[in-house]
């Protein structure tokens, strides 16, 4: 199996891929395939820091690792293939061939440059619509969730028989942390309760509704304080009022952020599974988002999901789940605890199985 492990390379690394790429790399190793694993990286990066495993590696070298990338690798990823030999190929994100030598598996994070914001992804729309086209040529699609997977059954990328969900998990870093608010207050000198936001501040993550959710919480916790964590983006308002911009922050110390934030305000209007929500829960902290696309299959009744675009009901939500943390604390850890990288990894191997029967 030639498994695309490039997003560990570059921007990615540090962005939902990355995280889905180390999580399902873990979950085949603790599955014991990785003898059967072959990973392909681009020769003009370094090479990552890879978990220790029985698999090999293969090289590739690109000129483009930017808007074109996609479009070169339609070109030339065909001969790479061929040149390595799989029975399968297994693209974890938009690096699909022209035409593929062998069956090919794809992961299917999101369609929402299609499914979601019009005129304004007109540019994402450009860059992946090469990708968009030739995923009608994968054997199986791997949805990250069901809402992900009616969007290519509806914008007519994929048959549904050719569809398989399969959910993301939250890494081994993400778990409750003893002594996290102590933590918290040495490196970030945070001493008062606050809400926690994880991601870029794009246009879909809704920031204005995040500072309005944030001011009708402190309604009732005045002292309550809001702290954003990630790479803001380049969409990112120029100014976020009052709020705590951390900047990029590693999974140790972003699990350290979880297990002491008071709750976890999600105002995303569209996310293909919603990962900071799932990583949130697993560190014990409350998650209160808006209810639409994959947030109500990740959330379900272990956070509070409020009418979307309603940043006043998000807002009373994180008020509420503040005056009984245990309460979502456990209900949290509960839910989180139905998903893992060797599930994940267990259903991947089947639908390898399944494309060389």
């Amino acid at each position: 199996m030639l498994l695309d492990m490039r997003p560990l390379q570059g921007p990615s690394s540090a962005r939902g891929v990355g995280a889905y790429a180390r999580g399902l790399l873990s979950g085949l190793i603790e599955n014991g395939f990785d003898r059967n694993l072959t990973l392909l990286l681009d020769a003009a990066f370094d090479t990552p820091a890879l978990p220790v495993g029985e698999y090999k590696l293969a090289g590739c070298r690109r000129r483009s690792h930017g808007q074109l990338a996609a479009y070169e690798d339609a070109v030339a990823l065909a001969a790479d293939i061929q040149r390595i030999g799989p029975d399968v190929y297994h693209a974890i994100d938009f690096h699909l061939p022209g035409q593929s030598p062998v069956p090919l598996v794809v992961t299917l994070h999101d369609l929402i440059p299609w499914a979601w914001g019009g005129s304004r992804m007109r540019g994402e729309r450009v860059r992946y619509w090469i990708f968009r086209r030739l995923l009608r040529r994968a054997d199986i699609v791997l949805a990250v969730s069901s809402a992900t997977a009616e969007d290519a059954v509806r914008l007519r990328v994929s048959s549904r028989q050719r569809i398989r969900v399969v959910p993301e998990a939250a890494g081994p870093a993400f778990s409750p942390r003893a002594g996290a608010a102590q933590h918290v207050k040495h490196r970030w000198g945070m001493e008062k309760p606050y809400l926690l936001f994880v991601g870029a501040l794009d246009a879909r993550k809704d920031p204005a509704s995040l500072l309005r959710a944030w001011a009708v919480a402190r309604e009732n916790h005045p002292e309550l304080q809001l702290m954003l964590a990630g790479d803001p983006g380049p969409q990112a308002p120029k100014r976020m009022p009052g709020a705590y911009l951390l900047g990029r922050v590693d999974d140790d110390g972003l699990a350290e952020l979880y297990s002491a934030a008071a709750c976890l305000p999600f105002p995303s209007r569209y996310e293909g599974f919603g990962l900071p929500c799932l990583e949130a829960m697993a560190c014990g902290c409350p998650v209160a988002a808006f209810s639409n696309s994959s947030l109500p299959e990740v959330v379900d009744d272990a956070g509070m999901l409020v009418p979307d675009g309603d940043a006043d009901a998000l807002g009373r939500a994180a008020a509420e789940m503040i005056r009984a943390p245990e309460r979502w604390r456990q209900a949290g850890l509960r839910r989180a605890r139905q998903f893992s990288w060797a599930k994940t990894a267990r259903e991947v191997i089947s639908a390898y199985e399944a494309v060389l029967r």
